[in-house]
């Protein structure tokens, strides 16, 4: 077959395609056109068409339960869990429970604080590292902090662990990897509400209830990074441990595990960062710390306190982030035969010098011990004061945009959403599916959404949508423009990077503090919040989608004559499409969380039945209303990977 032949062919299955795609489209826009005269079984799914998913999960999960006998054994790993958190909460902040052996003195933490942080990347990361405790004694907030460390300490070692376990499991067999690939997918799609409410009706309420749906939430980016650092290890290190003799198990320990160090310890810095996010999110079962008193403040409107929680929380996220990235990149240090131990373990003999002599000091100046609420600082008072006058001085214009954008915009579009035929929005999603990758892109999206017309949750469906379209609508606006803004010029990237970077390790619940402030409890403060979390990862990807373009190709452009904004629209945006992508595709999954999260501040999509079936305690429910979202997500994340591709390929990138 000729040259000529092969794009001749290539064109003709490209005008088919894109032929079948319209007629699909035609057929959702003539399918939503008549919505008035359709017959309801094409408006909304009918009865016989919705199964009952809940009842066949609920009879699982009692199976297992109750015949299986497996509520017994969870018990039993929940009560060693529980003796664990015993054990730290008596260190951490002086549980009156064995071994009875704390608190630790606060300055004792924080002079560790200090020598880790300098250790690990000098003199910043101990002031910030040392700096976080200070912050928190000095602000009365030593036992709440300490009860969400508690947890962390506890939870994150077990998920480490199982992670680089199953890791290893799924780099041994392709077969456990098929398997174990869906199941991640799926697992990193869930809200974080869809783990609580299994682990509550096998556990209940409480503390060790919080550190085991903190494991579980935390374990598949371990599993992740394990296997992707073992995937990377170069053939010739693997060949010098057989020329030694190693056996598969030397090899497995000596050799592809501190080989692949740097993408293990990224994952235990994603495991810490999880880790942080789920114990704040878990005072929703009884997980006291930060998060509960974060959640009883917002509710009671306390701006001051909860400003104060959430610069805890937020310090404690850029530590931990800081802290781990900085060993995932430290080089281990070797030393030469004959070194001292003082030598070898400056840092540790440092470190337990400094905690003698706070131990030491603690027992004669109670305020090197600990800090009471009484002889504790605020900034509360200030933070209201400025707060009640900035409200007063915007208010005219946040009532009139709240107003403006509930009535005029909000509600028109959610009514939109509404009124769409599930069959017209069956139709136009294969339309989409099919114009990005054929019939199989068109089935994947038809049954991901079919699966959630069948679960009886269409119109909540369709209200999470609504919210999750419009808030990635504004985000790309805001966000997309600045990301170029930012890209021009190194510094300027430098900056807007780290700003990304902090941003992204704040858990989710303090987006929540500014927007109730401004807006109060309403639709406007949901998309307000959705918006702040999903800009983050589109401004984060188009700098650094930008910034990948090759030079030649820009110094190309401008010798050929290219204006600065010729070059933008013809030669960077287009080669940073498909970088630009995955950050929409990011966008869209923390939107979906965050709706998730903000049906705490009052909404009417599958977050608000998430929260109820927490509340009861139904497995069933939770978990399809938990499947729904994931199945959302999994949609866009199909379709958008497959885009890319298909671009990078037309492109010839990597």
């Amino acid at each position: 077959m000729t040259d000529q032949t092969l794009i001749l062919a290539g064109k003709s299955h490209g005008w088919t395609r894109a032929k079948t795609g319209w007629t699909i489209l035609a057929a959702a826009c003539l399918l939503a056109v008549g919505n008035s005269v359709l017959p309801a079984g094409l408006v909304r799914p009918p009865e016989w068409l919705i199964l009952p998913f809940a009842d066949w999960i609920n009879a699982i999960f009692a199976f297992l339960r109750d015949d299986l006998g497996l509520l017994y054994l969870t018990r039993a790993f929940a009560d060693g869990v529980e003796w664990l958190l015993d054990v730290t909460a008596n260190l951490l902040y002086g549980k009156n429970r064995w071994p009875r052996l704390g608190p630790i003195p606060w300055t004792v933490i924080a002079s560790i604080g200090f020598v880790i942080g300098y250790a690990l990347q000098g003199w910043r990361l101990s002031l910030l590292t040392g700096g976080t405790f200070v912050w928190i004694a000095v602000m009365g907030q030593w036992k709440w902090a300490m009860e969400t460390l508690s947890v962390i300490v506890v939870a994150a070692p077990f998920s480490i662990l199982f992670g680089l376990v199953m890791g290893v499991l799924a780099w041994r067999s392709k077969t456990f990897e098929k398997f174990l690939n869906p199941v991640l997918n799926i697992a990193q799609s869930l809200p974080h509400f869809a783990y609580m409410i299994p682990v509550v009706v096998f556990i209940g309420v409480g503390p060790k209830a919080g550190a085991i749906v903190t494991i579980i939430f935390s374990v598949p980016p371990m599993i992740r990074m394990s296997l992707l650092g073992l995937r990377k290890v170069p053939h010739e290190v693997i060949e010098s441990g057989h020329m030694c003799g190693s056996s598969r198990w030397q090899l497995l320990r000596h050799v592809r595990i501190p080989t692949a160090r740097t993408e293990i310890l990224v994952g235990v810095n994603q495991v810490i960062m999880q880790c942080l996010a789920m114990v704040v999110l878990a005072s929703f079962i009884g997980m006291p710390g930060l998060g509960q008193k974060l959640l009883q403040l917002l509710q009671a409107l306390k701006i001051g306190r909860s400003v104060e929680i959430g610069i805890t929380i937020v310090l404690l996220a850029v530590m931990l982030d800081r802290c781990t990235k900085a060993w995932a990149t430290k080089q281990p240090e070797h030393f030469e035969k004959g070194i001292s131990f003082a030598v070898r373990n400056k840092f540790l003999l440092i470190g337990a010098g400094l905690s003698l002599a706070c131990l030491v000091l603690a027992q004669f100046i109670p305020l090197m011990d600990q800090i009471s609420r009484r002889e504790a600082f605020t900034i509360s008072k200030p933070i209201d004061a400025v707060a009640d006058w900035f409200i007063v001085l915007i208010d005219p214009v946040t009532q009139w945009l709240r107003w403006f954008l509930i009535t005029w915009v909000l509600i028109p579009i959610r009514d939109a959403f509404l009124w769409m035929p599930y069959t017209a929005v069956l139709a136009l999603l294969a339309a989409a599916g099919w114009a990005i990758g054929g019939l199989r892109s068109a089935l994947v999206c038809v049954a991901f959404f079919g699966l959630i017309a069948m679960s009886g949750w269409w119109d909540r469906a369709m209200i999470t949508v609504y919210t999750v379209v419009v808030a990635v609508a504004i985000a790309t606006v805001l966000g997309f423009p600045l990301g170029i803004w930012g890209s021009f010029h190194e510094k300027r990237a430098a900056l807007a990077l780290l700003i990304c970077d902090t941003l992204q390790t704040f858990p989710s619940f303090i987006y929540l503090i500014p927007v109730v402030m401004l807006f109060g409890v309403n639709d406007v403060a949901v998309i307000g919040a959705v918006v702040l979390f999903a800009a983050v990862p589109l401004v984060r990807y188009t700098i650094e989608g930008l910034r990948q373009v090759p030079e030649t190709l820009i110094e190309a452009a401008d010798m050929s004559g290219a204006t600065r904004m010729q070059t933008l629209w013809k030669v960077r945006l287009p080669m940073a499409l498909p970088t630009i992508m995955v950050g929409v595709n990011q966008s869209v999954m923390f939107s979906l969380f965050m709706v998730i999260i903000a049906a705490f501040i009052g909404t009417q999509d599958l977050g608000q039945e998430m929260q109820r079936a927490l509340s009861s305690t139904d497995v069933g429910k939770g978990l399809v209303l938990g499947l729904a979202v994931a199945f959302m997500g999994l949609m866009v994340d199909h379709l958008v990977t497959t885009w890319a591709k298909s671009k990078k390929d037309a492109l010839g990138l990597e």
